[in-house]
């Protein structure tokens, strides 16, 4: 045995530097997997994968000292390691997954989310670089010439591939890379990919899916389920209808701050006195959907009425798909004008490219706007401002032209974290003993509830207004990994909600009703045709109407996490909502709805 360790670990090729080197670099992707796992489960420890794929990680990290013996070489590949793990970890805490293989080229298009990113890093994830750091310094006084390091590539290479030979086998016996990633796909299992397989291996079942054909096996897969979905059932004629249709996406917003008092405050006071109208309906208890794409999610499952795909950004991926829109829908019956307002840039999320597949005739983004009310870390123009100036707009004929039936949807940008509003532009001023992001988050949501009412308080002057609905929701939840640290106070656990829920608002709405049990982000869209009577259009959406009695109180979010209210809730059902994620994927990368 000692002869046999020996010629796998020969001394001439194993000494100090490169144990030094390979542990370093096995630990740290160990350090990655605890932290990822204590914001998810450490289900993954249990598994060989794990184990087996960081070492083969290491080994081929390595190679790069293995061959130069150059201190230098290893160390800048260490640094790159650290990054590369550190960005991961941050992004995770913010949008629940790795970073997308689509978004890697994409640092300048998605500058303006990196304070969020950057919110969301630990001192723990010092740990990365400081230890390169260590190491750095021990190498620096341990030095040795170059002559006497020798290159010894034969056993390293043996060993590699006996690692990378175990490795393969694990994949074989579960059917290949693919379906082993597939079999994760589930409530259980769906966060212990990355830590199995690594980054690495993740960015690389994210790059095949790309140019995998579309098979029969995947035609039957959607046929069937399309097949076994709840028929769209229209709401009686005699409800009335309306031919406007104004959308607010407000970012980050969830529902637990509204009906809400602190201090004595009514944190959001212009939704709560449209939630008391007998004309609205409120579903407080939105799952989120929204994965990648996060807020360029939300349009796609309000106005498409689809699931985003598992991997990556629809937006940036497939942008040119024909998509079947509320937008669109109401075109066909009201030739309507439809517009959408944004502060952002018309580049970011790709959102030119989106708008102009979703059937969008005016896009109104950062250009159109005075930058007169600064608010986040990249000084964009605040939710306050923003709504003064779109009535400003609407007022003049600019938007919304006299006579004119629309679609407008606004996208709001205020409430994204870190949720800094300057001290100029704080309505309300808190005195307790409250988490700072929770303090945040709260003042935050008081001054974009503000701009609600602007926004609402004119809506009701128009002479349309009869026959306008207006619909108001949160893009996706908003705390992200700061939920947890918010509700360890007492305060938090008070107050602030440990479910990703997002209101679902619908103002001057034609039914009246409050909906308590759990629904999806997805099934915003089929209950807005049902209001608006658009039991024509051909795409009914992957969702099912909150107004449809047979709806089942339950909803699969954005990490396969099942959400059931009451009792009653079949398996069936559960599996058919799971699947719905895998169904609208595969429509969206193989553009299922441009024939149909």
């Amino acid at each position: 045995m000692k002869r046999l360790l020996n010629r796998i670990f020969p001394r001439e090729q194993w000494d100090a530097p490169t144990r030094q080197y390979a542990i370093a670099l096995f630990l740290k992707f160990i350090l990655f997997d605890v932290i990822w796992c204590l914001q998810t489960t450490f289900t993954s420890f249990s598994m060989p994968e794990l184990y087996v794929n960081t070492a083969l990680a290491t080994l081929i990290l390595l190679l790069p000292y293995i061959v130069t013996r150059r201190d230098w070489v290893q160390l800048a590949v260490l640094f790159a390691v650290d990054a590369l793990l550190v960005c991961n970890l941050m992004y995770s805490r913010t949008y629940n997954s790795v970073i997308p293989l689509s978004s890697y080229g994409l640092a300048g298009n998605l500058s303006d989310f990196l304070p969020s990113v950057i919110d969301s890093m630990r001192w723990i994830d010092l740990l990365f670089p400081l230890s390169t750091v260590g190491l750095l310094i021990h190498r620096l006084r341990r030095r040795h010439p170059m002559s006497k390091r020798r290159r010894v590539i034969m056993p390293y290479a043996v060993l590699t591939l006996v690692v990378a030979g175990i490795s393969a086998v694990q994949l074989a016996v579960k059917g290949g890379l693919t379906k082993a990633f597939d079999h994760l796909q589930s409530a259980n299992y769906y966060t212990c990919i990355v830590p199995m397989y690594t980054i690495f291996g993740h960015l690389y079942y994210d790059a095949i899916q790309t140019d995998r054909p579309f098979t029969p096996e995947m035609k039957r897969k959607i046929e069937h389920w399309m097949a076994e979905k709840p028929a769209y059932r229209p709401l009686s004629d005699s409800i009335s209808r309306r031919t406007n249709l104004v959308v607010v996406l407000c970012e980050s917003l969830e529902s637990w701050v509204l009906e809400r008092q602190v201090e004595g405050i009514e944190i959001t006071p212009n939704l709560n006195r449209i939630l008391r109208e007998p004309s609205t309906l409120y579903a407080p208890h939105v799952l989120t959907q929204v994965k990648g794409g996060r807020s360029i999610d939300c349009q796609l499952l309000l106005n498409a009425g689809m699931l985003p795909v598992n991997s990556g950004c629809y937006a940036m991926r497939y942008p040119d798909d024909t998509f079947l829109t509320l937008t669109k829908a109401l075109h066909a019956r009201e030739k309507s004008h439809s517009y959408l307002l944004t502060v952002d840039k018309a580049v970011t999320w790709n959102q030119a490219i989106v708008a102009r597949s979703f059937g969008i005739d005016t896009l109104l983004a950062k250009p159109c706007w005075r930058l007169d009310e600064k608010v986040g870390s990249r000084k964009k123009l605040g939710d306050v401002s923003f709504m003064k100036q779109a009535v400003e707009k609407m007022r003049q004929g600019e938007i919304w032209k006299s006579g004119e039936h629309v679609y407008l949807q606004f996208v709001t940008y205020s409430g994204h974290n870190p949720f800094v509003l300057p001290d100029a532009l704080k309505r309300i001023k808190l005195h307790g003993n409250y988490p700072v992001k929770m303090r945040d988050y709260i003042t935050m949501a008081n001054y974009t509830d503000h701009a609600l009412g602007i926004l609402l308080n004119y809506l009701k002057t128009r002479p349309d207004y009869k026959n306008t609905m207006i619909v108001i929701t949160g893009d996706h939840e908003g705390l992200a990994a700061d939920r947890e640290d918010i509700r360890r106070s007492a305060i938090g656990r008070k107050m602030v909600s440990s479910h990703l829920h997002t209101p679902f608002i619908v103002v001057n709405s034609p039914v009246g009703v409050r909906y308590d049990a759990v629904m999806g982000q997805v099934d915003m869209y089929p209950t807005i045709l049902n209001l608006l009577h658009l039991d024509d259009y051909a795409w009914k959406g992957i969702g099912q109407s909150i107004l449809d009695p047979s709806k089942a109180p339950a909803a699969v979010g954005s990490d396969m996490q099942v959400e059931v209210s009451g009792q009653g809730v079949s398996p069936q059902e559960i599996k058919r909502l799971k699947q719905a994620h895998t169904v609208s994927d595969l429509m969206i990368r193989y553009d299922w709805l441009k024939n149909k």
